[in-house]
């Protein structure tokens, strides 16, 4: 008994003995000074928005910048709960809540009890990389299969006023953080009307139609961009199996399954990168990240990168601070909803205004608005724990300040012993004659040096007192 009450008692995580804080607090600086030299051909000119997140990334959970004081009004036991970044598909923590918080909304609030089904949209390599350098075309492109799943269901539902409900989120990784960007789509499985009817698709369909309708959008769209021409098309459109285009959809989620409902939104989000894969090795400068099985002639389960260019490839994921990577389409989008929201409003004034019969319409379903679940609840949620139940006596705990004047702040972590001071790791110092006229120009042309597996190099650290 005395064990299971200790794995209950929540402790507050620390994320400074994180393997992915080690690497960006000791690196970070060197690979944004050595970007413009190694990665702008491979990743674009740098993004500011890149400083400002791994910036607040790495004060996220840090005592240092401001926290909150929680104390038990009974045994007055206390302790100290540091601010978080609030940072979306970079910090591991912080991206965790949003995703439980989005499961919950989207279960409770958006979706209504009709079948669904996940569909993901992908594209060839050879279009991919116009994506990575005009971000703006992902929005587009979730506009593409939203329109062509609306044609497709219309068109097999024989329903020309039937509106389809999508929640579009935009993904641009695969295994190992490679670019990759492709579409999750919760999808209602048949068509809304406005006469309060849902008309469900059939369960088996070929869905070659669907792939060919998306690959004529999306090649639509690029040419109407300036990227593509006639020639490119024509020349695409020759290859086998759709081009290269692809969609699946066999993961399907049943009316009354609301947990379904409420891990498939969450696995939707999910953050490009999982913290759990990630081995970091400081005396050689290498990050091991293991995932599944990969495909093809060299398969592997891990791969192996030099720290400064798994900085880079997680990075490349970081979305821009305005650009929102889950997109509301058809019968789930805000227009509509608020439209919907106003009718109902309208209906139960002039019922209340009447107050002569008892109607009771049942014809219209509508979500009940939940509010999204606290940091509180999150932490319940995920590790089971309440953060505010005192340890000592089970009160409840309340959280009676905010401390965020640093003189404040710096009283408080020394009186508990727990102020630190921090310094980068400098690397190891090596030698100029050690990097020899091959290296050199394996370096300039981006190509391994190594059989490690990974991309690129850092630019070597030369200690000038040793010359």
């Amino acid at each position: 008994m005395e064990l299971a009450f200790t794995l209950s008692v929540y402790r507050p995580r620390k994320p400074k003995q994180t393997p992915l804080w080690k690497i960006l607090w000791e690196n970070f600086e060197k690979f944004e000074q050595n970007y413009n030299s190694y990665y702008i051909k491979q990743y674009g000119f740098f993004r500011p928005v890149v400083s400002r997140v791994v910036r607040k990334y790495l004060e996220c959970g840090d005592l240092h910048k401001g926290f909150a004081r929680v104390r038990c009004p009974e045994c007055h036991h206390e302790y100290l709960l540091a601010f978080s970044c609030r940072g979306r598909w970079f910090c591991p923590s912080c991206h965790a809540k949003k995703v439980v918080q989005f499961g919950v909304h989207l279960q409770a609030n958006i979706l209504y009890p009709v079948p669904h089904r996940q569909y993901v949209f992908s594209m060839p390599k050879i279009l991919r990389v116009f994506f990575k350098y005009n971000r703006k075309l992902l929005g587009k492109l979730s506009q593409c299969a939203q329109k062509s799943l609306v044609t497709f269901f219309q068109g097999v539902l024989k329903k020309n006023r039937g509106i389809a409900g999508s929640i579009m989120a935009i993904q641009t990784f695969s295994d190992y953080c490679r670019w990759h960007p492709h579409l999750h789509a919760i999808v209602s499985d048949g068509l809304y009307t406005d006469t309060g009817y849902f008309y469900v698709m059939p369960r088996r369909i070929a869905l070659q139609p669907l792939k060919e309708i998306f690959r004529a959008n999306v090649l639509a769209m690029l040419k109407k961009e300036g990227l593509i021409d006639d020639d490119f098309i024509r020349m695409i459109m020759k290859w086998r199996h759709t081009s290269g285009f692809s969609v699946h959809n066999k993961v399907r989620i049943a009316r009354d399954d609301s947990k379904g409902q409420e891990a498939l939104a969450q696995y939707i989000i999910r953050n490009p990168f999982s913290l759990k894969k990630v081995h970091y090795r400081q005396e050689t400068g290498k990050v091991i990240y293991r995932s599944k099985m990969s495909h093809g002639k060299n398969k592997k389960n891990f791969q192996v990168f030099p720290v400064l260019d798994f900085i880079a490839a997680i990075t490349q994921h970081i979305p821009e601070q305005s650009f929102q990577l889950v997109r509301y389409y058809g019968w789930y989008s805000n227009r509509m909803r608020g439209d919907r929201r106003k009718r109902d409003q309208e209906k139960k004034a002039k019922v209340e205004a009447s107050a002569v019969v008892e109607i009771i319409d049942i014809t219209d379903y509508r979500p009940v608005r939940v509010p999204s679940p606290m940091w509180r609840d999150c932490i319940k949620k995920i590790w089971e724990v309440d953060p505010l139940s005192c340890p000592r006596c089970h009160t409840e705990m309340k959280i009676i300040s905010f401390i965020v004047q640093v003189d404040v702040i710096r009283k408080i972590l020394v009186h508990l012993e727990l102020w630190e001071e921090f310094t980068r790791r400098r690397p190891p110092p090596i030698h100029l004659a050690a990097v020899t006229a091959q290296e050199d120009d394996a370096r300039r042309r981006n190509e391994p040096m190594d059989d490690d597996g990974g991309p690129g190099y850092e630019e070597p650290w030369v200690d000038v007192h040793s010359l």
